[in-house]
């Protein structure tokens, strides 16, 4: 995906209502108060096979000394910059008003380069588009009028945006494997890449988020063409303060998008730190960082394989158990995600380091796996047969038939007398065993069930 637009206007004319709206979700705090919208709020949005970023910005305010009126428009300013398309929103309600002719002033500077959509929200009917019309005098082209609370026009708005916009193609076949280095600040995301291409390709400091954009990087493995994306850490929501780690942030989910491996960098000293408050590690309470779990769900939400690269091994006092123990205590705390794959290694001493190549390429090529749909029955009902599902209200539920109907990520059907009748820790079950049988280590699954009658 890489089309993004970006939602910008003066406080309280709707932007956030309008972002909720496109995205279908309720993100964005949407409150009558206006400069509301403090964190920036950026989704995904697919329309008719099309899909995009949405980012939803502060509301502009020109000439403010006061500090987060000043970083908003700061982000707003770099919003403009970083979009390909810009909905500039406006109240038609309340008509127009001094800062929205300041805005459309900034904005006209890019109308040769960006697509510019004058939006006029809070019109909520038909009867009232001649409210939008004193907009024209902005110098952007038609006033397109539209109720984000109520959705009057959101799908011909919709329409338009994505009209430029190539359509989606989540099979497209493309023979390059892509690896997106990811992870906190910090944790050695460019060290590691500089040392997979031996040179100093990426800024390497002791500064957390020296790397501000994604960074695409090629090499060959084996005869193999490798795409390594470098991307910008990612801190908690929370933490990023500064416009530009905002939109490093976009740029770093934009890359696990497109990659087929995410590679999750972990700093290893932290992780002994909180081993080491315990006087047996093997007995210690151990919970992953809740950003490295929030990166972990996000990869596997995306559906794309996932290895755990834990660095700066070299600076860590161990024995010969350590590594084990952390691998047993994450899995132990990730519960789902038994099927992670890691490896311990040091940037700076490229102790392991081939390793991380290596072990990509796998989780790639068990991403595209195809299993033979005769060697799938013959595996996975011999296990049903021994384990078959409950009972469900005294009806005996039967598994007929299984085949994989994709890869890339894997995608495997099972034909059921009913449905219904198969519970979460079967599911769980079969995916065990299917496992088992199959391998897919570092990646996700998913079990379709469907009907199929006697």
């Amino acid at each position: 995906m890489e089309n993004v637009v970006a939602i910008v206007g003066r406080p309280n004319v709707g932007k956030s209502t309008l972002f909720n709206r496109l995205t279908g979700k309720k993100n964005a705090i949407v409150h009558e108060k206006s400069g509301v919208t403090r964190d920036r709020n950026y989704g995904e949005v697919e329309w008719t096979g099309k899909k995009f970023f949405l980012i939803d910005t502060g509301g502009f305010v020109p000439h403010s000394e006061e500090q987060f009126e000043k970083a908003i428009r700061s982000q707003v300013k770099l919003a403009i910059d970083e979009a390909d398309e810009i909905l500039f929103v406006v109240d038609a309600k309340n008509g127009m008003h001094p800062v929205d002719k300041e805005l459309a002033n900034m904005l006209r500077k890019h109308m040769d380069e960006k697509k510019i959509i004058l939006v006029a929200n809070k019109i909520d009917i038909v009867e009232r588009t001649s409210n939008a019309l004193e907009f024209y005098s902005l110098g952007l082209g038609e006033p397109f009028a539209i109720s984000a609370i109520n959705g009057f026009n959101s799908g011909d708005l919709l329409d338009i945006i994505t009209a430029d916009f190539p359509m989606a193609d989540d099979d497209e076949e493309d023979n390059t494997i892509k690896f997106a280095i990811i992870g906190k600040p910090n944790a050695g995301k460019s060290s590691i890449a500089n040392a997979l291409l031996n040179e100093e390709r990426n800024i390497v400091t002791d500064i957390p988020g020296t790397t501000r954009d994604t960074i695409d990087s090629s090499m060959k493995y084996y005869g193999d063409d490798i795409i390594l994306i470098d991307t910008a850490g990612l801190r908690k929501k929370a933490k990023v303060t500064e416009s530009i780690e905002f939109y490093s942030t976009i740029r770093t989910y934009k890359a696990i998008e497109r990659c087929n491996v995410a590679i999750l960098v972990i700093d290893a000293i932290p992780l002994l730190e909180e081993l080491d408050k315990s006087s047996d590690i093997r007995l210690a309470t151990f919970k992953l960082d809740k950003q490295d779990v929030k990166i972990i769900e996000d990869v596997i939400r995306l559906r794309k394989g996932l290895l755990i690269v834990i660095n700066k091994w070299d600076l860590v006092e161990k024995d010969s158990n350590t590594a084990k123990i952390i691998e047993q205590k994450i899995t132990e705390h990730l519960r789902s995600y038994t099927y992670l794959k890691f490896i311990f290694i040091s940037a700076l001493t490229k102790q392991r380091i081939h390793k991380v190549i290596e072990e990509g390429v796998s989780i790639y090529k068990e991403r595209s796996k195809k299993v033979r749909t005769s060697e799938l029955n013959e595996a996975l009902l011999n296990e049903i047969k021994s384990t078959p599902p409950q009972a469900l209200r005294g009806k005996e539920i039967k598994i007929n038939y299984i085949t994989q109907i994709k890869s890339s990520p894997p995608v495997f059907i099972f034909f059921v007398n009913d449905p219904d009748g198969i519970n979460e820790n079967y599911k769980k079950f079969l995916e065990k065993k299917l496992r088992e049988h199959f391998g897919f280590k570092g990646i996700p699954i998913d079990l379709v069930f469907r009907r199929k009658n006697n």
